[in-house]
Formats: C-alpha cells, structure tokens, sequence
C-alpha cells in the first residue's frame, strides 16, 4: 500500500512538473519574441511563432484523447512530452524566422497531449472524490506558473541568450518524463486490438486547421474576415466538418463518439467551456495593453498588474477543487461564473484616469471567478463516463476550451480594431494635433500606442483624446466578454444536477 501511494505521488509530481512547462511555454516566449524579431528582422512573420503552436496543439488534442483510450495514458503522454522536449530544442537552436515556426510547430504537436492526458491520469490515479482536488491543485500551478513566465522570460532575454527560453523546457521536463516512466505503468483498457478511425482524424484535423487558419488570417489582417480567403476557409471547415461528423456516425471506433454529446455534463459543458474560454482569453490578454497604452506603464509594469488576477486564480483553483468533492459541479460553476462577469463589468468601467486600486479589484474579483470554473468543467467531463472514455471526453473538453480561447482572441481583436477605427476618426479631425493624418491613423493599431516615440510625438491634448478613445475601444471587449459569459452561465445551468 505504501508502494503504491508512493508511485501515485512520484507520477503527481511529474505531472505537475509537466503542467509547469505547458504553462510556462504559454507566457515566456512572448517574453523574447521582440528581441528574437528584431535579430531576424522578422516582423512579418511574428504572429506566426504563435499561430503554428496553436493550431498543431489545437488538432492534436482530441486525437491523442482517442489513442489515450486505445493503447493506455502512459505512452501517449511520454511521447507528447518527447515531441514536446525536442521541438523545445528545435527552437534553441533555430536560425532563422522559418525554423522557429517549423520548431514551434514540432512542439505544438507535443503539446497537444500535456494538458488533457495529464488530466485523464489524475482521473485514473485518484477515486471521484479526490479528482477534485487534484484538479484544482493543477489549476492553481498553472496559473502560479503563468504568472512567473513573463519575469522570467524578461530575466533570460537580458542576462543570456533568447534560446534559453526554450532550453529551460530541458531540466523541467526530463525529471517529468523519468518520473512518469519509471513510477506509472498505467492501466490496460481493451484486450481487443485497436482500430484508429483515421478518417476522422484527417477529417477533422482539416476541419480545425481550415477554421483556425481563417481565424488568425480575419484577426491579423485589417478586414480581412470578408474577404474570399478568410470566406473560402471557414466555409471549407464548415464543410469539413460536417464530412467529419458523417465520418463519425459510421466508424465502427469513432475519433470522437457523438454520443458523448447527449451526456448534458459534456454537451453543455463543452459549450460553456467554448465560450467562458472565449470570453476569458480573449478579454484578459487586453488588461496588459490597457496598462500599457492607456495607463502608460512599461511593460514590466504590465506584467505586474497581472500577479493578483494569477494568485486570485491560484487561490480560488485550489479552493473550488476541494468543494467539488462537497457540492456538485454546477453549484461551483455558476457562482463562478456570475463573479467572472461582475469582473468583467468593473474592467469595463475602466478610463486613463482610474486609480490602480480600481483596477487591482476588478482583477481579484475576475480571478476568483476564473480559477474553480475548468477544474469543474473537467472534472465533470472525466465524471460523466466509463474509465475506457475518459481519455477522449476530457481531451475533448480541452479541444472545445482552445477553440474558445483562439475565437476569442480573434473576435475580440477585430471588436477593438473597430471600436478604434471609429474613435481615430474624431481625433484625425483635432486641429491642434502634432501628427499627420497618416500617423493619426496608424494609431488605429493599439500595438503602436505603445511606441514610446510615438507617444512622445503627441501633444498633450492629443494623447489624452488617443488614450480616451483607446479605453472606450477597450470597454467594447470586455463587454463583449460578459455577453459570452451569459452564455457559459445558461449552458452551465442546464449540466443537470451533476
């Protein structure tokens, strides 16, 4: 008995060391990515390091959930984080703009199976009653870890070489590895030889590539989500998608079985994952640039501002998973839900002129609405099926929270380019104005906002009239983060009484 327990913590401790180095990828590269364009003049190219991770760890997800259930947790998580330590390697020792995209994505391939496959094995670690906490547990690390990327990026960037970012992603993860390896042998679900319905997975992998691509081309380039291109795509994915859901109806081992949809903890908590993701890593990524631009502090300072909406996280991530195992899921989910969009309300309410104390509030209360909401929504998915499902229901749990996140980012980036366009358009008409019209509407772009020189360019006056503008900008995005949260709280609310 001892032994075993023994096992269960080595492998937990591997686990959480993995989660560390999923979350730490999320916020450090963004760190270095200035230093790392302006050596390779590759600012064209930018969005991209980012864009290639996340669609390959995006289509991956439910993929490794389904070979998760047909040949065991173990071996599908060892070569995730494999693939995952050698695209980290890949990128150390890139050249050029290109092989860092290459390396980016050979990594997200990897990353695809860090995070759902972690949380099927806690399911198959711990009973029900204790998943919960374990779930929390994983959250708050997470959002700790998030929390340090950033500082130490900036560290790494100024006192070594920007490869160490991703070199670091070494002695983190072989511990991980050794430890899952040596102490988890896992646990046999079929006898039977496995069939993989690689007709779902290609079609579905098409689906998401051709949806997410029209997402990052319609939200990096300036109108462009009515153009032919970004049309073509997302009515390519739609097609696709539908064949996929053909596919599946027919396949005798589905990548992804559509009954698992009828389950309300899954169908309805899919949707509330998709949209509360949406909402949170759409509207969230803007509170920086709100500090930034509008606030005018440097970006260490920005980084700062967001330790208390991390450690608000971290702390109601651990106390919600203890409650799960007390009350049910959407006792925990809805009044999570109703403070995230209460949060959302107060960041709304934000001007150039609001006190910090303002803004650190509104964070707290976000936070604490944020960190129990995705221990919830997995540990309901794990909880709704049979041991031989968990891998594909909470892999697709995860799937649907990406998706969200990616749509969200998008959406709400366009939301902001309009909300700024539509401002610029008064001020270009101010006739104190330092600039020209051409500068004047360059700052359409929020990016530029934070040029110091660009700043510094501007009258007093005007840079009041700019920053007013690119708050009430500001204010549409969280706004509309709160309408989706509406959303996430009506599916919640039809989870049944789980």
């Amino acid at each position: 008995m001892k032994e075993q327990k023994r096992q269960v913590n080595l492998v937990t401790a591997g686990l959480l060391l993995g989660l560390v180095l999923a979350s730490l990828d999320q916020t450090i590269v963004a760190t270095a990515m200035p230093t790392i364009t302006k050596e390779w003049a590759g600012l064209s190219l930018y969005s991209w390091v980012f864009a290639i991770y996340m669609l390959a760890s995006t289509i991956t997800m439910p993929i490794y959930g389904k070979l998760a259930d047909l040949f065991g947790t173990r071996i599908v998580y060892l070569s995730g984080l494999a693939l995952f330590l050698a695209g980290a390697l890949l990128c150390g020792w890139s050249g050029s703009m290109m092989e860092l995209i290459t390396a980016r994505g050979v990594q997200g391939l990897g990353a695809g199976a860090l995070l759902p496959i972690a949380f099927t094995i806690v399911g198959e670690l711990y009973p029900p009653e204790q998943r919960g906490k374990f779930q929390g547990l994983f959250g708050a690390v997470f959002a700790l870890a998030s929390m340090v990327g950033p500082t130490l990026g900036g560290i790494i960037v100024e006192k070594w070489d920007w490869g160490w970012i991703f070199f670091l992603n070494l002695p983190i993860g072989i511990p991980a590895f050794l430890l899952i390896a040596l102490a988890w042998r896992g646990k046999t679900i079929r006898d039977k030889k496995p069939q993989i319905d690689w007709y779902g997975a290609i079609s579905l992998s098409a689906a998401v590539l051709a949806i997410l691509l029209a997402l990052v081309i319609g939200g990096e380039l300036h109108d462009a989500w009515g153009s032919w291109p970004v049309l073509g795509l997302f009515g390519t994915g739609l097609l696709l998608t539908g064949l996929f859901i053909w596919v599946e109806s027919k396949a005798k081992e589905p990548l992804l079985p559509l009954s698992l949809f009828r389950i309300p903890a899954i169908g309805f908590g899919n949707i509330a994952g998709f949209f509360v993701s949406a909402a949170l890593f759409g509207a969230i990524a803007y509170i920086p640039l709100f500090v930034q631009g509008v606030s005018g502090a440097s970006p260490a300072e920005a980084g700062y501002m967001l330790t208390p909406l991390m450690l608000s996280v971290a702390v109601s991530s651990a106390i919600g998973g203890r409650l799960l195992a007390k009350a049910s899921f959407r006792a925990i989910l809805v009044p999570s839900l109703v403070l995230i969009a209460i949060g959302f309300y107060l960041l709304g309410q934000l001007q150039a002129t609001t006190p910090n104390s303002q803004l650190l509030v509104s964070m707290i209360v976000t936070g604490l609405g944020m960190g129990a909401v995705f221990p919830a929504l997995g540990t309901a998915a794990q909880s709704a099926v049979p041991p031989e499902a968990r891998g594909v229901a909470m892999s697709t749990s995860q799937f649907f929270r990406s998706i969200g996140g990616t749509m969200g980012i998008s959406v709400f980036g366009t939301i902001l380019a309009w909300h700024m366009q539509a401002g610029m358009n008064e001020v270009s008409g101010m006739a104190d104005s330092t600039l020209s019209a051409e500068q004047l509407a360059a700052l359409a772009d929020p990016k530029l906002l934070l040029d110091e020189q660009l700043r510094s360019a501007l009258a007093p006056e005007s840079l009041a009239a700019v920053q007013h503008v690119f708050s009430e900008a500001l204010h549409g995005v969280f706004f509309s983060g709160m309408l989706l949260i509406f959303i996430s709280l009506a599916a919640s609310m039809l989870l049944g009484r789980a």
